[in-house]
């Protein structure tokens, strides 16, 4: 779709989103883009990280709230030595120390505790909400606060490569280039902090890259500039059969699902989440799930 079409889009859009930019900020731009002002985004990114970021415009955002629930991959850089004051390369250097007598054998015994199923403690320059405040809002006050930790799941965490460095301080620190595969919810810097801590040295996440939000990849992704001269937008229905597992349907079981009416549903899809289902067309109708033992609509798209 060209940018001098008056027809509003409705559909996904993946952006690479630059540097700098909040998710606000590309939400923001593509309102401009599309025309329309119902546009969403299924899970942010920092403004210091850049890559896959999912865009919902008009029916299409119904389908994010899902979306932001699945599976994540970044590439990224952690540099052991150093401790920042948001666990990025955005914050003040809070301690230094000497890195380079890590080893590689005490690097991996390190990556192997924060993988599978573990216990993280977010960022306190987050945006999670602590007491009904913003953690960001409540650490920039100076206010004393604990986080709560909380389950995610790290299916994949690999170093690519260790890189000796030396910071702008003169400390001897090393520079790991990481790769994780994750669960939503799942803060990189976090997991950059815990392993810095590990080793004694501290550690922070100096650049970020993500490279997948559940099917949506980044040869797949268009920057703003791109979709600027051109709009390239997923429809609604590809977009959910790519995401979710696809469940046909006959005329008569969509009718009833489209008036909120509760089904039988087939048991390969109990314990899935969300469905996308079908009709004999092939429209796309609902996002459902199994609720003891029945389909329950939670988004109508027909």
């Amino acid at each position: 779709m060209s940018k001098s079409s008056t027809t509003t889009p409705d559909g996904l859009v993946i952006v690479d989103k630059p540097s700098g930019f909040t998710s606000h900020d590309v939400v923001a731009k593509m309102r401009g883009i599309a025309r329309t002002r119902r546009v969403g985004h299924a899970g942010t990114l920092d403004p210091m990280a850049t890559g896959v970021l999912v865009l919902g415009v008009e029916r299409a955002t119904k389908l994010l709230g899902h979306l932001a629930l699945t599976e994540k991959e970044y590439l990224g850089t952690i540099r052991l030595g150093q401790n920042t004051l948001t666990d990025d390369a955005e914050g003040e250097i809070t301690s230094s120390a000497d890195a380079s007598k890590i080893t590689r054998e005490a690097i991996d015994a390190g990556i192997a505790k924060l993988s599978g199923d573990i216990m993280q403690v977010p960022s306190k320059v987050s945006a999670i909400k602590i007491d009904g405040k913003r953690s960001y809002a409540r650490a920039r006050k100076g206010e004393d606060f604990e986080i709560p930790a909380r389950p995610v799941t790290i299916s994949a965490f690999t170093v690519y490569d260790v890189r000796d460095a030396v910071a702008e301080d003169g400390t001897p620190v090393l520079d790991l280039v990481v790769s994780v595969v994750c669960s939503s919810g799942t803060y990189i810097r976090a997991l950059a902090r815990d392993l810095g801590a590990d080793l004694g040295v501290g550690g922070h996440l100096t650049a970020l890259r993500r490279t997948r939000v559940g099917p949506y990849k980044l040869d797949a992704a268009k920057t703003l500039d791109q979709l600027q001269e051109e709009l390239t937008v997923m429809p609604v229905a590809e977009a959910a059969e790519r995401a979710f597992p696809r469940w046909d349907v006959d005329d008569k079981r969509g009718r009833l699902l489209l008036n909120g009416v509760r089904i039988e549903m087939p048991e390969e899809y109990a314990g899935v989440g969300a469905v996308a289902v079908f009709d004999p067309e092939g429209r796309f109708l609902v996002l459902a799930e199994e609720s003891r033992g029945k389909a329950k609509s939670l988004a109508v798209f027909a």
